[in-house]
C-alpha cells in the first residue's frame, strides 16, 4: 500500500524529502530551466504548513562520487528561497557532524538542504550504511523524486527500510496520471514517440501500441528500427514520417499527416522530440506538433527531459494537462507498471 502525505502527521517531525532538483545549468552555474524545482514546491509548502522540520536532498549533474565544486546545490538553494520566501540553509555535505548538529537545532517550519547526494560514492552503490545514516536524521521519509524512482540508489530504495515512508504530491500525481493513461485512457489515444535511443523507445512503442489507436514515430527512431531490422509488435498502428528535412526533422507532409491524426485524439501522449531540436533549423516539426496538441482539446501528457524543456522554451508548459518530470522513470513505469523507488515505499518499515 502506497502512503501519501495525507496519511501522516508532520507536527514537529523531522522529514527527509528526496527531491529531483537536477536542473540544467549554464557554464556560469545559472539555472536554465527550473521546472523540476517548481514541481517540488507544493510538497515543501505543505510540510512547512504542517509544522515539519524539512530536510531536502537531491543530486545535481554527474559528480560520480566526488566533490565537484560546480555541482554544489547553491543555485538550487537560492531559487528555493526565491519561490518559498523563507530561509533555506545549505549544509556543506550530505552526512556528517555538521548535518547532525544542524538538524538537532531545527525548529518547525525550517528547511535544511543537504549538499549534492551524489558527491557521496555510496549513493549510486546503494550503500546501506549511507542510507541508514541519512535515515537517522529523520522521523519519516517522503519520496518526491519521480525522475529518479527507477534508480537503485541508497537515497531512493534503501532509506524506506529504516523509516515510515510515503509519496509526495508530485510522485502521487505522476503515478495516478500514468496509470490512468495506460489502463483507462479516453479514446482515441494518439501516441508520439521521438528521440534517438531506439533500444528503450522500441519497448515503449510496443507497450503503448497495445492501447493506442495510432503511434506516430520520429524519423531518427524509424531509421534505427530499419537499420537494426527490429520487428514491432503492432506495425498496423505505426505511422512513420513520409518526408524529412535533412534527415534531422520531419518534413511538411509528415507534419500535416501527424496533425490530422492528433486532431482525432481525445488523449495525446508524447515522449521524445521529433527532430534534432538542439539545432534551430530542425525544431519546426516538434514546434508545429506542440501547437497542434494544445489546439486540440485532448487530454495531453508529455515527458522526457528534452521534450519538457522544449515545451518550456516555447512558453507552453501550462497548456499541457501533465508534463512528467521523469524521462527514464516515466518510460519504465509505462512499460513495466512499476519502479524500484515506488516499490520501496510500498514495502517501507
Amino acid at each position: 500500500m502506497l502512503k501519501t502525505l495525507k496519511d501522516f502527521s508532520f507536527e514537529n517531525k523531522r522529514v527527509l524529502v528526496r527531491c529531483d532538483l537536477n536542473v540544467p545549468l549554464d557554464k556560469e552555474g545559472n539555472i536554465l530551466d527550473d521546472f523540476r524545482i517548481k514541481k517540488t514546491l507544493p510538497t515543501v509548502e505543505y510540510l512547512i504548513e504542517k509544522g515539519a522540520k524539512v530536510i531536502l536532498m537531491s543530486h545535481l549533474g554527474r559528480p560520480e562520487g566526488k566533490v565537484v565544486e560546480s555541482l554544489r546545490l547553491t543555485p538550487i538553494q537560492n531559487r528555493l528561497m526565491e519561490y518559498l520566501d523563507v530561509s533555506v540553509t545549505k549544509a556543506q555535505d550530505c552526512v556528517g557532524k555538521e548535518v547532525k548538529d544542524w538538524i538537532s537545532q531545527m525548529q518547525p517550519g525550517e528547511i535544511l538542504l543537504l549538499e549534492n547526494i551524489q558527491f557521496h560514492p555510496g549513493e549510486k552503490k546503494n550503500d546501506l550504511n549511507l542510507a541508514e545514516t541519512l535515515a537517522s536524521y529523520a522521523d519519516m521519509f517522503i519520496m518526491e523524486a519521480f525522475g529518479q524512482a527507477h534508480r537503485n540508489y541508497a537515497s531512493i530504495v534503501s532509506i524506506p527500510k529504516y523509516l515510515p515512508s510515503g509519496a509526495g504530491f508530485l510522485v502521487e500525481k505522476e503515478i495516478k496520471i500514468l496509470t490512468d493513461l495506460m489502463r483507462n485512457p479516453e479514446k482515441p489515444l494518439i501516441a508520439m514517440i521521438g528521440g534517438v535511443k531506439v533500444e528503450t523507445k522500441v519497448r515503449l512503442i510496443d507497450k503503448v501500441s497495445e492501447i493506442a489507436d495510432f503511434v506516430l514515430i520520429g524519423g531518427l527512431i524509424e531509421r534505427k528500427i530499419k537499420e537494426k531490422k527490429i520487428i514491432l509488435k503492432n506495425p498496423q498502428k505505426i505511422i512513420s514520417p513520409v518526408d524529412s528535412v535533412g534527415t534531422f526533422d520531419i518534413g511538411p507532409k509528415t507534419i500535416d499527416l501527424f496533425k490530422e491524426k492528433i486532431a482525432l485524439a481525445k488523449t495525446v501522449f508524447w515522449a521524445g522530440p521529433l527532430g534534432k531540436i538542439e539545432e534551430k533549423q530542425f525544431q519546426k516539426g516538434s514546434e508545429e506538433i506542440t501547437k497542434a496538441i494544445i489546439e486540440n482539446d485532448a487530454f495531453s501528457v508529455a515527458g522526457g527531459g528534452e521534450t519538457v524543456e522544449f515545451i518550456n522554451r516555447l512558453g507552453l508548459t501550462e497548456k499541457f494537462n501533465h508534463l512528467s518530470t521523469g524521462g527514464g522513470a516515466m518510460l519504465d513505469f509505462i512499460v513495466d507498471g512499476k519502479l524500484v523507488g515506488i516499490e520501496a515505499l510500498k514495502n517501507a518499515s
